[in-house]
Order: C-alpha cells, then sequence, then structure tokens
C-alpha cells in the first residue's frame, strides 16, 4: 500500500478525522465550547454537532478536507480530539475513508560518523 511521509502540519491539509468520527466527550468539557456547537448525547455524555449522524462532519471544521482545514475551536477543542495523533491508526483510518493515503511517521537518525562534516541545508 502506498503511504505518505507525515509531517508536522500535515492536519492543515487533512482533516479527514474531523469529517469521519463522532467526536464525544465528557459533558464538562463542553462548558469552554461555543454553546452552539455542542449537543447533548447522554446524560454523562456530549458531542460535536455534526458528528453523531451517518456522514460526520464537525461544525468546528471549516474548509475542505484532504485540501486546507483548520478548526475553529482548535484551543478548546475536546479530550477526543486531542487524542487522535498524526499517522495513528484513527487518522489513517479516516483518511482511507476519505480517499488519502495513509501517512506514516519516520523518526530521523542521527549519523555516528558526520561528526567532522558541515551539514549541508
Amino acid at each position: 500500500m502506498l503511504s505518505q511521509i507525515a509531517t508536522p502540519d500535515a492536519c492543515i491539509s487533512c482533516g479527514a478525522c474531523c469529517a469521519n468520527f463522532r467526536v464525544s466527550f465528557y459533558w464538562a468539557e463542553a462548558e469552554s465550547m461555543p454553546e452552539e456547537m455542542v449537543e447533548p448525547l447522554t446524560a454523562v455524555y456530549s458531542c460535536m454537532k455534526g458528528t453523531n449522524q451517518s456522514q460526520p462532519r464537525c461544525v468546528a471544521l471549516q474548509g475542505e478536507v484532504g485540501v486546507n482545514v483548520s478548526c475553529s475551536i482548535y484551543e478548546v477543542r475536546s479530550s477526543s480530539c486531542k487524542e487522535v495523533q498524526i499517522a495513528d491508526e484513527q487518522c489513517n483510518k479516516a483518511r482511507i475513508k476519505h480517499n488519502m493515503i495513509p501517512l506514516i511517521c519516520v523518526e530521523s537518525q542521527d549519523s555516528e560518523n558526520n561528526e567532522n562534516f558541515d551539514q549541508v541545508c
């Protein structure tokens, strides 16, 4: 399967997770979010509007998935949003569903024999 190396800003051009999963969280987290963006799910949980439907898309997601996106409440987003990490299983599941190739993380390794050489940028 094809894959793409993850970059720190990969989410800016993706947004697949925000348009793939129900974003649910403990009701008290909603107190810091705009009231019109949250709906009750159960007596204990709330969710982001737009995510509790057959084709979810978070109301806070701005832009076009796979092109250029942002979260309008990024600073106060839920713990469930914070749990999804670039190139993790949830991220790649959402990317595949939106016809995007999955991401892989590649750790940079320092060479042991480059002490006496100038670095080329």
